[in-house]
């Protein structure tokens, strides 16, 4: 039997302590929970409790989560997950973290419907169990435990004829844990003339347009959330909202998006398999499919569809994966055709697209 992770939990409300508490000692994967209501109690528990994972608010008093963070990985590095309101002023400070080495991004956990706490319990357990395998490349994911939906859900799957080649390329990008880092320095690299890109990185609601703005301030292309209809351009990501699933779809030669809602698939929202399939069914040989760093599988059946449909398709390796889980278990499925380094990646793809 695998050993249990042991978890720390860092926030100064009581009641979020409590709640994340008893959401994490829910799964049966997680074991020991200590909690700590501010950076200074967090350090004496550290004495003695060596946490696999440290669940970590920013605005805290005494010391906030940015400064005890950037001590913490100078000093005695763990996995820190940030859990963080869903309050917009906010979004920049939690995303600061990330570059920090923060590992991946929560929401508070708030009351609402019986599905809506379900929800939540899935994304923040997940993403601890995550934060515990990063760089750990010799780690092996724990088989899933809850029941996870497929794309069909959304969008069936296509008859595999794809529409005619076109001379327009589109570029699909699907990444989890440690993704952050990887698009920013994927779209960096980038001309401000490159294929139109749709991208589905696992983040919570609102902070998707945060992260876009950001990256959009650092990189040659255009970088946005994408909305509703949106077309795909060449020079332009978008990047899909939080909790929204966002598709391709194509009228004539324009490609677009449609952003919606609809049920977790492969215990996401938005889904890289959501995305992958919908670029299967309507641009086939057209497209170029990017799997990137992330815990589970999030992207392999649908990266699977797009070959079928005539797609090129890459995984970043697993040296420069946070989480070779993704990316794993699209080769595995039978979907890639090429495993690079992150920093090739950008190069490949526009190879692919004829620049």
């Amino acid at each position: 039997m695998a050993t249990k992770l042991n978890v720390l939990v860092v926030d100064d409300s009581a009641v979020v302590r409590q709640t994340l508490s008893e959401i994490l000692a829910a799964d049966p994967e997680i074991g020991k929970i200590e909690t700590a209501g501010d950076p200074y109690i967090a350090v004496e528990r550290l004495r003695k409790f060596v946490p696999d994972v440290m669940t970590l608010d920013i605005e805290m008093p005494r010391m906030d989560g940015l400064t005890f963070l950037q001590k913490l990985m100078a000093q005695h590095p763990i996995p820190v997950v940030i859990c963080s309101s869903l309050a917009e002023e906010g979004c920049d400070t939690t995303l600061r973290a990330l570059a920090l080495g923060a590992v991946d991004i929560i929401t508070k956990p708030k009351l609402g419907t019986k599905q809506f706490i379900e929800e939540s319990g899935i994304r923040i357990c997940d993403a601890v169990k995550a934060a515990a395998r990063a760089r750990r490349p010799h780690a092996r994911m724990a088989p899933m435990v809850q029941p996870k939906l497929s794309a069909d859900v959304i969008l069936a799957k296509g008859t595999g004829h794809a529409m005619i080649q076109t001379t327009e390329r589109i570029v699909a990008v699907g990444a989890s844990t440690g993704g952050t880092e990887a698009l920013r320095e994927f779209l960096q690299a980038l001309p401000v003339d490159c294929p139109g890109i749709v991208i589905v990185q696992h983040m919570p609601e609102k902070f998707t347009e945060a992260f876009a703005k950001r990256l959009d301030s650092i990189c040659s292309v255009q970088v946005k959330e994408a909305r509703d209809g949106d077309s795909v351009i060449r020079g332009q990501a978008l990047i899909a909202p939080g909790n929204r699933h966002t598709l391709l779809k194509r009228s004539g030669a324009r490609y677009y998006v449609e952003v919606k809602d609809g049920p977790l698939v492969s215990r996401h929202r938005p889904s890289v398999d959501v995305l992958f399939r919908s670029v299967a069914r309507y641009a086939g040989r057209n497209a170029v499919g990017v799997i990137m760093t992330g815990m589970g599988d999030d992207g392999a059946r649908g990266m699977a569809e797009m070959k079928e449909a005539g797609s090129t398709n890459l995984a970043q390796d697993e040296a420069t994966c946070v989480v070779f889980g993704m990316p794993a278990e699209a080769i595995k499925h039978g979907g890639v055709n090429k495993v690079l380094p992150l920093g090739a990646i950008a190069d490949e793809v526009l190879r692919q697209c004829g620049q």
